[in-house]
């Protein structure tokens, strides 16, 4: 694995913290993101403050004026991405101030991504969040006149129409019906729809492609993360990625060794998952509070505690974080 020269690439001396594949920053991203060489990013994956009606703890900007707040961190995003590399962005929906109708400024921010920055919008995908509370009150809990809004956009776009991608690397196990199904073996036919079912329906691939719809809730409450920040009195990140969002993404855009950056960090998962995944990582966070509290997620003991049960293959991974533990500035 090739790993980044730090100093070559001009990032500040400074890190908040650093494991053994990547660095944490506190800082304006936009500025941090100038330091990086062109070209030189597999996969930047973020969840910016999105655009509410009303303000939130993280710092959001007013929809109206969200695209034009977005568009220069885009373009730094663009000038740093590989050749085949990937940016995605999740989004959250609002309603407009005072009104049980939506705001479009996701799409709004999308048409500007394309037509603007030069971005191609490679596939839209869709975060579905069961557990999201109820929102906004008014119309979903007291007028009962809308349902409860639990799904995000997510807009995956690249620089040009062939990012580096894989499927393969992201399949579901079967369900028992297709289990079955490949055991009893399948007649070649067409279907009533016209749709010629070949035998190739009834290989073996060792797992379904998934859907551009991602159902992840996020089980986070019980997370070294949590308990640290509960007993060192630090309020968490209030919108924090359920694990499973950025392994998707990772594992489906990136090789081993590649490097990751999220230039809105939060309680950097993003930066968590890629390391247990192999793959270097940079974490820009402009709220100190919350890029001090992120490194509580690198204990190893919370990371076997919270990633093994999920993965039959954590201990061969738990070598990655050997020397992780080293916080503070380097």
């Amino acid at each position: 694995m090739k790993m980044i020269n730090y100093t070559e690439c001009g990032l500040p001396d400074n890190p908040v913290y650093v494991t053994e594949l990547g660095r944490a920053y506190l800082g304006d991203s936009l500025e941090l993101m100038k330091c990086l060489p062109n070209e030189s990013v597999n996969l930047v994956l973020t969840s910016p403050p999105f655009a509410l009606t009303s303000k939130k703890e993280y710092g959001n900007k007013d929809a109206g004026e969200y695209v034009d707040w977005f568009l220069p961190f885009a373009s730094e995003i663009r000038r740093i991405l590989a050749e085949d590399g990937s940016f995605v962005l999740d989004l959250g929906g609002t309603y407009l101030p005072g009104h049980p109708v939506r705001s479009i400024y996701q799409y709004e921010l999308l048409i500007a991504l394309v037509r603007k920055v030069g971005f191609y919008l490679a596939q839209e995908f869709f975060h579905y969040n069961p557990a999201r509370l109820p929102a906004p009150a008014e119309w979903v809990n007291v007028r009962r006149i809308r349902v409860k809004d639990s799904v995000n956009v997510v807009w995956w776009l690249s620089r040009t129409e062939y990012p580096k991608a894989n499927n393969r690397n992201v399949l579901r196990p079967y369900t028992e019906a297709m289990k079955k199904l490949l055991k009893k073996g399948y007649r070649a036919k067409k279907r009533p729809s016209g749709h010629d079912i070949t035998h190739k329906f009834s290989q073996n691939n060792n797992g379904s492609i998934p859907p551009n719809l991602l159902e992840l809730g996020n089980n986070d409450s019980n997370s070294n993360y949590m308990r640290e920040c509960k007993k060192n009195g630090i309020n968490p990140h209030p919108a924090r990625f359920p694990r499973k969002f950025p392994e998707f993404f990772i594992k489906f855009l990136t090789d081993t060794g590649n490097l990751v950056v999220d230039p809105f960090a939060g309680s950097n998962t993003t930066g968590y998952v890629s390391e247990y995944l192999g793959r270097q990582w940079l974490a820009f966070e402009i709220e100190e509070s919350y890029i001090q509290a992120s490194h509580f997620r690198f204990g190893l003991d919370s990371y076997h505690h919270e990633i093994a049960d999920d993965d039959k293959d954590a201990e061969s991974q738990l070598k990655l974080f050997s020397g992780s533990d080293n916080y503070g500035d380097s």
